[in-house]
This record gives C-alpha cells, sequence and structure tokens, in this order.
C-alpha cells in the first residue's frame, strides 16, 4: 500500500470516528441511566407519561415517555436557552418555557455529548437551588425549622382553647 493510498485509508476512518463520536444521540436507556447517575438524583413517574429526574424534591429533567418519538425537558441558562430554541426540534418547553427550561422534541435532536453536557448543566443549576450539601433522609431537601429541636412551640393567645 503506497503512503497516499494509507494516509487516506486513516483520515477517512478519522473522519468516520469524530462524525459518528459527534453525531451519536442518546437512548432511552442511556438517558435514563446518566441522569441517575448524578449524585442524590432519584426518578419518578408524574403525570401517568413523564418520567421526572429530581435533587432534593426538585426536577432537574422530564422524558416523555407517552410520545412518539421521547421527549426531552430540562432547565438552561438563559443564554443557552435563546440559543438552543434557535435550532430545529428544540422549543421553549410548555408551562416552563418563562424559566427557561426547553423540550427536544426528539432525542436524536442534540449529540449525544451537548445532551449530556446540558443536563449536566441543568443538574447543578437544580442542585444549587435545592441545597443538595444539606440532604435529609430519602434524598428530600430539609425543611425550615424557626426553632431549635426540643423547645416548646411558641402559642398565639388566640390559639388558646376556651372552655366553652
Amino acid at each position: 500500500m503506497s503512503y497516499t493510498n494509507r494516509y487516506e485509508a486513516i483520515r477517512s476512518e478519522l473522519v468516520f470516528s469524530y462524525t459518528i463520536l459527534n453525531r451519536a444521540t442518546m437512548d432511552l436507556d442511556s438517558f435514563r441511566k446518566y441522569c441517575l447517575s448524578f449524585p442524590h438524583a432519584t426518578e419518578k413517574l408524574q403525570w401517568e407519561e413523564d418520567l421526572c429526574f429530581k435533587v432534593g424534591g426538585k426536577i432537574f429533567a422530564i422524558l416523555r415517555l407517552g410520545s412518539v418519538p421521547p421527549k426531552v425537558c430540562f432547565k438552561c441558562a438563559p443564554e443557552t436557552f435563546a440559543e438552543l430554541t434557535e435550532r430545529a426540534g428544540i422549543v421553549p418547553a410548555p408551562y416552563l418555557g418563562r424559566y427557561q427550561w426547553v423540550l427536544v422534541e426528539a432525542l436524536d435532536a442534540l449529540p449525544g455529548h451537548e445532551l449530556e453536557a446540558l443536563i449536566d448543566a441543568s443538574y447543578r443549576a437544580v442542585a444549587a437551588k435545592a441545597r443538595v450539601g444539606r440532604l435529609g433522609p430519602g434524598g428530600q431537601a430539609p425543611r425550615h425549622r424557626s426553632r431549635k429541636l426540643g423547645q416548646p412551640r411558641k402559642r398565639n393567645k388566640r390559639s388558646k382553647r376556651t372552655g366553652i
């Protein structure tokens, strides 16, 4: 094999590999596994057909199982929201678009590595609000306590019962 033929063979193989890596899309199972790989991430089937991925009780991604092809919804930064909604197959999420959530109408609308990066950013944004570092049992965010443990509750004068 001559040098130019060998060069062309290697070059075409590299271009093919690069194309495969950049075009590789996620399927349902790989998307689910990726979302559950985050610390404290849980899944819950809500609204009959939506698989919601949560951290600290707050949703960071939604996978619509009832639609064909499956749709994905997630939160993103305002500048990313503007960029993504200009692409074909990506629209502001119904009811959530004003909060910078996007709806990807098919999993193949974005390359796998880009979708992973966007889900990662969504997880980080939601986890920061959910205060993941202070999660209690069951992965839920702790409730605000206005008093210390062991102290009696303060009662209003109106809350005392009168013996009528």
